[in-house]
């Protein structure tokens, strides 16, 4: 049996509740409801995620449809810094750039519009709720240096939950981005 290390420096899983069997059957899903209806607990993650993207020195921040919008909203106001959409298909008024990937239970895909305004100078943090197979992160990442040339230097992969059994965050580090979670199961 493999020994589970959980790491929780703020106190957060006590606000994340797992929900078997969901999305589909044999999916635990992490719900973030608890945490985001916790005044204290949504500050607290809000405050390190804002702190985490300040020493970053983004020029703009990017979050994945739809949990990931919550905290970049957040963010992006807090810092003062541009919020870039990455969103499923047909749900962006011009015309986008489309990644398809794998999830860990099927397959979709994400699109950031091309009228966006990024540089191939620029930082840019992804926002997201929740890293499992890391195939969201990975792909909106990839919408971000092969159309907008950003460096994989340049990106940093910002998350609540981490999902280190599922290899997500590992495969974005091989594949030459940063990470940093909040809270790991």
């Amino acid at each position: 049996m493999k020994l589970k290390i959980v790491t929780d420096p703020l106190n957060l899983k006590k606000y994340i509740r797992n929900i078997k069997d969901f999305p589909i059957d044999g999916i635990e899903f992490r719900d973030i409801t608890s945490l985001i209806e916790s005044p204290d607990a949504f500050v607290r993650t809000c405050d390190e995620l804002i702190k985490i993207t300040k020493d970053f020195n983004p020029s703009a921040v990017a979050s994945i449809e739809s949990r990931g919008f919550i905290f970049a909203g957040s963010i992006s106001h807090k810092l003062g810094l541009p919020f870039v959409l990455a969103r499923k298909p047909g749900k962006l008024p011009n015309a986008t750039f489309k990644k398809n990937f794998d999830l860990e239970y099927g397959s979709t895909s994400i699109e950031i519009q091309k009228n966006t305004v990024l540089k191939a100078s620029n930082r840019v943090v992804i926002v997201d709720d929740l890293v499992a197979t890391g195939g969201t992160a990975i792909a909106c990442a990839e919408l971000l240096t092969e159309n907008f040339n950003i460096k994989k230097s340049n990106i940093l992969i910002l998350s609540v939950i981490d999902l280190p059994d599922l290899g997500g965050s590992k495969l974005i580090q091989d594949q030459g981005y940063q990470i940093e979670t909040l809270v790991s199961y």
